[in-house]
């Protein structure tokens, strides 16, 4: 990716800015709440912020409270979803509520979402700007709440989600902080209803090309870099957009080796690995990138009006979004 040393350089910039915000006492409340921002993530959704704000002319320093206050409301989702999920590692680390009990994890998301408000009331924008920060912020947050419920409904019923019902899914759940994170960012620098769409529509259909490419390598990802088996969603029974079209199109035999190893925690190695080849026979990988590919041209449309480095570093992000490797 041709601009990875922005989005590093714009991370060490956004982590700065967060350490000094994520301090107090009790110490061991805000290290909880620090302990997965200082061991990884990309600062993606802080980028793009900023990248928003400059691509219609704004100030990255007037961003960086957006930037920073998305990030702590994505790493609040990710200490609540671990908990939901009683995930044990992420970032290659015990999940906060391993490492610092169930209580005291709970606190710490709730510290992160409370933080990310103060930090955007206390900006140097305008009373009007600032409270539209606050409005959009609000209601990605409520999307979110609404699409982590769907994605639980999902998996607790017995029948197969149609497409319809997996983006409506993964919009809220994954794109919705897509969506804002380009929206603030476009607020910072203007008040144009229509700049902000433009960039808010951006950020959705970007969310949703990466959470469909990223469901692809859920499935079929190299085990190296994903840190996880080959075919961990499928064992797990997600129903991801690969696994739903892999159960449609699947006829016979091969529909019988997809099921077994469907939600099957006890699948063997053979047995997982013969289900993930069979998906990719019946061409899934294609499939699921042309959809990834049909939501990051409508990303692509709507900067088409606008110039610069911050819109080729946007179109590069998307870029790298969408060809991510499995």
């Amino acid at each position: 990716m041709k601009n990875t040393n922005q989005i590093e350089k714009n991370a060490k910039t956004v982590n700065k800015f967060l350490k000094s915000k994520l301090k107090g006492n009790p110490k061991k409340l805000y290290d909880a709440a620090s302990h997965l921002i200082i061991h990884g993530g990309k600062r993606l959704r802080p980028y793009m912020v900023i990248r928003s704000c400059q691509i219609l002319g704004g100030n990255a320093v007037n961003a960086m409270p957006a930037a920073s206050a998305v990030e702590m409301v994505h790493n609040f989702t990710l200490v609540h979803d671990d908990i939901m999920d009683n995930d044990e590692m992420r970032h290659g680390v015990p999940t906060t509520h391993r490492k610092y009990g169930m209580p005291i994890a709970i606190l710490a998301g709730d510290v992160l979402f409370s933080k990310a408000y103060q930090i955007i009331s206390n900006t140097k924008l305008s009373p009007i700007a600032t409270t539209h920060l606050i409005s959009r912020l609000a209601q990605a947050c409520v999307d979110v709440c609404e699409g982590q419920l769907l994605d639980v409904k999902m998996a607790e019923e017995k029948k197969i989600p149609t497409q319809s019902q997996y983006i409506t899914m993964i919009g809220k759940k994954t794109a919705a902080l897509f969506d804002v994170s380009c929206a603030m960012g476009a607020i910072c620098a203007t008040n144009k209803d229509k700049d902000i769409s433009n960039l808010s529509s951006f950020g959705r259909n970007l969310g949703i090309a990466f959470q469909i490419t990223d469901d692809l390598i859920g499935v079929m990802g190299d085990p190296k870099i994903t840190k996880k088996p080959v075919g961990n969603d499928l064992r797990e029974g997600k129903k991801s957009l690969p696994i739903l079209m892999a159960i449609k199109i699947a006829k016979g035999k091969d529909k019988k080796i997809i099921l077994k190893a469907f939600g099957n925690p006890k699948i063997s190695r053979n047995d997982l690995n013969k289900a993930v080849d069979v998906i990719r026979s019946l061409g899934i990988e294609e499939n699921v990138r042309k959809q990834a590919l049909k939501y990051a041209k409508k990303a692509e449309k709507s900067l088409s009006k606008y110039s610069g480095s911050a819109k080729t570093e946007l179109i590069a992000l998307l870029d790298f979004v969408v060809k991510r490797s499995v």
